[in-house]
């Protein structure tokens, strides 16, 4: 039986290190568990230039019969917008069946990963440097009131040209939500099974510039969906610790 689905466009971030979290006496905005700003390393991978579109997650509806998203026939009209009322569940069911029928590596981004391809190396606060600019991103200052077509800010690009990654959703990562840092590709810090708290990042059009910096941290449980939260995917090897 054919499948139809979307191969989302991906960006490569080679491997290297980069600066994760904040420096308080930079930004003022960091909280606590974006501290201490410390130094990881990541080999290479791919991650989806955009946010997971309506017209992408509608094939995975229509081949798996999962229940649809809240709000789905009004989504549905917006094929070109992020999809969301998407929980943690929905991203990882999504990500092993794109994998599954492609024969390609597809998962969710760990927190580290999301992290360096929204800053780059340098530590920066937005994707495209130390100072806010509303018009370069969808969220609350724009006062658009709902998503916007993925792609639409190309100037808030990151350093790699990854699209999307301050405000317009929240994005699902692998990562299960340990308040101290470092960061670390382990059990604790990635593991499918767990039923813990996942993080999520990037802001969204609800939320302020605050939310919008590429330190910034916030969790749900698992099972939660919003008109806010939606996600997008990497194509790399399995993570470590997720078993």
């Amino acid at each position: 039986m054919n499948v139809n689905y979307i191969i989302p466009p991906v960006v490569a971030i080679l491997e290297g290190e980069f600066l994760m979290g904040s420096d308080k006496s930079k930004d003022k905005y960091a909280s606590s568990d974006e501290m201490p700003q410390h130094t990881v390393r990541l080999d290479t991978y791919e991650i989806g230039k955009y946010p997971l579109t309506v017209a992408e997650y509608a094939l995975f509806v229509e081949a798996t019969h999962r229940a649809a998203p809240r709000n789905w026939e009004e989504q549905k009209q917006r094929p070109e917008h992020p999809v969301v009322y998407i929980s943690w569940d929905d991203a990882q069911a999504y990500a092993q069946w794109l994998a599954q029928v492609t024969g390609q590596p597809y998962r969710l981004p760990s927190e580290a990963e999301w992290e360096k391809a929204a800053r780059g190396t340098d530590g920066r606060i937005y994707p495209w440097g130390n100072e806010w600019d509303a018009s370069r991103a969808n969220t609350r200052e724009k006062g658009s009131g709902t998503t916007t077509p993925v792609g639409r800010y190309p100037q808030g690009a990151s350093p790699y040209g990854v699209m999307e990654m301050a405000g317009n959703v929240w994005e699902w990562t692998s990562t299960i939500y340990v308040g101290k840092y470092p960061y670390k590709n382990d059990r604790q810090h990635e593991d499918f099974n767990s039923t813990n708290t996942r993080v999520l990042r990037g802001g969204s059009w609800s939320d302020s510039s605050r939310n919008a910096r590429a330190a910034c941290r916030i969790i749900n449980v698992r099972g939660y969906s919003s008109g806010n939260r939606g996600f997008r995917l990497v194509r790399a090897a399995p993570l470590v610790g997720a078993k």
